[in-house]
């Protein structure tokens, strides 16, 4: 069964057309932009439509608008600069399933063809995430890098120490982060950098709500104990749909791999949305080792759409991250913060999708 996907809102539509053009260098720095009546005509949209989409733009820094005089393409400095290195400290790169489109996104960002990434190593073999985020931080400082993309770490035991520490050690050498996907619930005001990810709650709205629709009333959250802040922007979407609809609210922090441990009252859900794709595939693998059968028994929505999401026994239904779009996002968002360091921490959140297959039981739709 191909999978389906939900179409985006027009105005989203027309945001992230105009944001690739405006990346690809179709239009130079201080050009005048399409006037909305230009883009009115040209999308076949309502000038409410498109006024929010350029409304984005402007947001997003991609756009200045002044009154009277237009909206004009704004030309970031730091964009000018020839030959800056940047870090990546992603530990466990290799074992992600998220990351890696993530950093391809950024090292073939339009704005990158003047610049290096550097994919730095942690020594030996068995070091823990712990360890390697301490030394991929080290390697960033002593190349003295102009910026860096920092994936906080989650579920281990000194998850909140180690980003505390890598964010003051970088903050000490002046060193400018983006953070991706996450952000440190530990950290302070004062420690906060740019954060480049999804609209978590959305994606938490869009999973619970597409259940509801598919006939579950008895729906279920389940996450990995110690996952990050993104997480529990998916509870909060979540949350939203069952109070809604006046319904109990079901979540179950469950344990990693093979000790994965579902509470035995979770048997009472019709349907569960997962916090990740991995989290998904564990489930489906303990309720079907039970003989419940996804989806006549239960509905299972996860959130990433990782590569083997459609290969699972019951090909999955998820949530779909732009991994691409938010590496070129957050090299953007870097370079705009080299620009102007002065400007407050920014939180950049791209749109998802819900993609249909057959794990929620939704029927096959024409078209």
């Amino acid at each position: 069964m191909a999978p389906l996907k939900v179409t985006k809102p027009k105005h989203r539509q027309i945001f992230e057309a105009l944001s690739r053009e405006i990346l690809a260098g179709r239009y130079q720095p201080g050009q005048r932009f399409p006037s909305e009546a230009a883009l009115v005509t040209r999308f076949h949209a309502s000038r409410i439509t498109v006024g929010r989409a350029v409304k984005e733009l402007q947001l997003r820094g991609l756009v200045d608008r002044f009154a009277g005089s237009g909206t004009f393409v704004r030309g970031l400095a730091g964009t000018s600069r020839k030959g800056l290195l940047f870090g990546l400290i992603i530990p466990d790169l290799g074992g992600t399933e998220i990351f890696e489109p993530i950093c391809q996104g950024i090292a073939s960002a339009p704005d990158a063809a003047n610049h290096a990434l550097l994919w730095p190593h942690s020594s030996g073999a068995g070091v823990g995430q712990e360890e390697q985020a301490l030394q991929l931080c080290e390697q960033c400082i002593a190349r003295e890098v102009s910026g860096v993309f920092f994936a906080p770490l989650e579920m281990t035991a000194r998850s909140g120490e180690i980003n505390r520490k890598v964010m003051a050690r970088l903050k000490k050498a002046g060193i400018p982060t983006v953070l991706l996907d996450r952000r440190p619930d530990e950290l302070g005001a004062g420690g906060r950098g740019d954060l480049v990810s999804i609209d978590n709650p959305r994606a938490g709205y869009l999973a619970t709500g597409h259940l509801w629709n598919c006939g579950a009333r008895r729906i279920g959250f389940v996450a990995f104990r110690g996952q990050a802040s993104s997480v529990a922007g998916r509870i909060a979407g979540y949350r939203q749909v069952l109070s809604a609809h006046g319904v109990a609210e079901r979540i179950y922090q469950v344990t990693t791999g093979d000790q994965f441990d579902l509470p035995g009252r979770a048997e009472e859900c019709d349907g569960f949305v997962c916090s990740s794709d991995h989290v998904a595939g564990h489930l489906m693998r303990v309720l079907m080792a039970k003989g419940v059968r996804i989806p006549r028994d239960v509905r299972i929505v996860g959130i990433d759409d990782v590569s083997y999401a459609s290969l699972l026994p019951v090909p999955l239904t998820t949530i779909h991250q732009p991994c691409r779009e938010i590496g070129e996002t957050a090299l953007q968002v870097l370079l705009e913060r080299l620009a102007r360091p002065k400007m407050p921490a920014r939180e950049v959140l791209l749109d998802c999708e819900l993609v249909i297959r057959e794990s929620c039981g939704a029927k096959k739709r024409n078209g």
